[in-house]
């Protein structure tokens, strides 16, 4: 809540942005990257000169098997962005014990459990998840949440009829494009699903996409529906496992596309958008829009 007027602030800012650089932009790189970049380095107190070098790094790690994103095609190479940013909040955590503030950075740094700080592993693995994975999601559901807009005329006059439907188009948005595709689990026990049997020890592959199109649980699961009620998609994960950031960005979406969404006069596709090549996190990597604001 208390981020809130700073989500406007910069969802102002950004489509500002697109209606200065237009009538063409790359969706993905001029905006939904850099709008929760900003959002959630604000957050954890990151110096705004350092805010590039924390994408790349993502950008990197997420994107290890990208041509575009990898820093190179070696075990070593790969690892070279994680080992760059554990060394970057290792400093930071040693500022922030050494002089508090008032920021997110600060609590994870002087954070105790029983009474003793957090050991450096601990320490850092909270930034590098909080960075990293709090703005790499939130940009494929705004970029992937534009592209189904596009696609899908009908739902964004729909949504620009009904200002109030927002808060639904969000969840959709995030349900169609389910940023986080997959986890690896083990099976405990023996079990059975849906047949299938599954024995002690055996690897699980949990499909995100296919639970957000579950015929049993959506009607019409392979139609974006800004109106969609009742949305029990699973983008944020389930119980002890739900997403540390969920508010957080659904905050993010709305105020960008209830920004947006107003002061479009027309949009349409400026060339082929393209996914990333991952099967863990991810999504669009460019999305060339040809567009009008007002």
């Amino acid at each position: 809540r208390a981020l809130k007027q700073r989500a406007d602030e910069l969802a102002v800012q950004f489509v500002d942005r697109m209606a200065a650089e237009g009538p063409e932009c790359d969706f993905v790189q001029q905006v939904a990257v850099n709008y929760p970049l900003y959002m959630i380095m604000t957050l954890l107190g990151v110096p705004e000169a350092d805010f590039g070098k924390l994408l790349s790094w993502t950008q990197e790690l997420f994107g290890s098997d990208d041509p575009e994103m990898q820093r190179g095609t070696s075990m070593e190479e790969r690892g070279m962005a994680l080992l760059e940013m554990f060394q970057y909040f290792t400093e930071l955590t040693a500022s922030r014990r050494a002089h508090p503030t008032d920021d997110l950075a600060s609590t994870i740094a002087n954070a105790t459990i029983d009474g003793q700080p957090l050991d450096d592993i601990e320490t850092v693995s909270y930034y590098a998840i909080l960075a990293a994975a709090g703005h790499d999601t939130s940009s494929a559901s705004i970029s992937g949440g534009m592209h189904a807009l596009v696609q899908h005329p009908d739902q964004l006059a729909r949504l620009r009829a009904n200002p109030d439907l927002m808060p639904l188009a969000v969840e959709e948005m995030i349900r169609w494009t389910t940023p986080v595709k997959e986890f690896m689990r083990t099976a405990t026990a023996d079990t059975e699903v849906r047949g299938v049997p599954i024995a002690e020890g055996e690897s699980v592959y949990l499909a995100y996409a296919s639970g957000n199109r579950d015929e049993d649980v959506f009607a019409e699961p392979f139609r974006f529906d800004v109106g969609r009620e009742n949305n029990k998609h699973v983008s944020f994960g389930y119980g002890v496992h739900f997403c540390l950031g969920a508010a957080l960005a659904r905050m993010e979406m709305n105020s960008l596309f209830t920004e947006l969404i107003p002061r479009l006069d027309s949009i349409e596709l400026a060339g082929t958008p393209e996914l990333s090549a991952t099967t863990f996190v991810g999504g669009l990597k460019h999305l060339p829009i040809r567009y009008s604001l007002r």
